[in-house]
């Protein structure tokens, strides 16, 4: 008489969590995405586009009339080469609210893909960290097309630049993970100006255009708080290879977010879903 004995689980996630929750199938979830854009693929090119016309705009006009100004650890430096790489940070970010809150709405609202996917041994964490693995996948591209027009134009100072590439990643996983859990609660498409009205003073008021300095001293502990603003500040250091101690917390603050956001968001996957 045959005997079934279960196959044991490898990895520590694996080992350690349900597979009602996680199966190690992330992969198909990335996999999907990708093939679904391998269709539409000037979708996917087009979102490099917009940060470079902002940096080309800054660098033909703009960046003509400001000058030079004071960067990390008081380094002088062109305000085109102190913008860039917010704008850098900024594109992850908008690139990755992109694809975990419009495209992910509709997945789960009306093509109700992950009613789908849940009917299979996929589980929600399977979920959260294939969409995104594919928002940093999407960073990654566009970080480093951004990186070689900067590099085309003169801007980064130091060898440490290439270290932005990792960074951008970092920014896209966080935000990618955060928009995820806050698309869950979403009951229309209206909602999303909500969003945007987030995103927009994140971009404006993280230093993307100025640094911290400007900020009375109550301001800036409140532009400390934005995610966005640690994103800058660890590009911003590594574009002219000024290193310091408090890149340390900027990481470690965006690992914490992706790290709460993941989680948060199969948690939601589950309630919602898994009914």
């Amino acid at each position: 008489m045959a005997v079934l004995t279960e196959v044991p689980r490898r990895g520590v996630l694996l080992r350690v969590l349900p597979s009602a929750l996680y199966s190690g199938r992330s992969k198909a979830v990335l996999e999907r995405t990708f093939l679904t854009y391998s269709h539409v693929w000037m979708l996917f090119v087009s979102g490099a586009f917009e940060p470079l016309f902002y940096l080309m705009a800054f660098q033909l006009g703009f960046g003509k009339l400001v000058g030079e100004v004071v960067g990390p650890g008081g380094q002088v430096m062109s305000y085109v080469a102190f913008v860039a790489p917010g704008l850098l940070a900024a594109s992850a970010m908008n690139g990755a609210i992109l694809d975990s809150t419009y495209n992910l709405f509709f997945k789960l609202k009306y093509a109700k893909l992950y009613d789908a996917m849940l009917a299979t041994p996929i589980g929600p964490l399977d979920i959260a960290l294939g969409e995104v693995g594919w928002s940093v996948l999407r960073g990654g591209v566009y970080s480093v097309t951004f990186l070689g027009v900067m590099t085309a134009m003169g801007l980064p100072g130091s060898w440490w630049a290439v270290l932005m590439i990792p960074a951008a990643l970092l920014v896209a996983m966080a935000f990618s993970a955060i928009g995820i859990v806050l698309v869950t609660f979403l009951r229309s498409v209206s909602q999303f100006d909500y969003i945007n009205l987030v995103l927009m003073p994140l971009f404006l008021f993280s230093t993307t255009f100025y640094p911290l300095s400007v900020y009375p001293a109550a301001i800036q502990w409140i532009v400390q708080i934005f995610p966005l603003y640690h994103g800058i500040e660890l590009m911003r250091g590594l574009s002219i290879g000024v290193l310091s101690w408090s890149m340390v917390g900027n990481v470690a603050y965006l690992l914490a977010l992706a790290a709460v956001g993941i989680y948060a968001s199969s948690k939601r996957f589950g309630k919602l879903l898994l009914r």
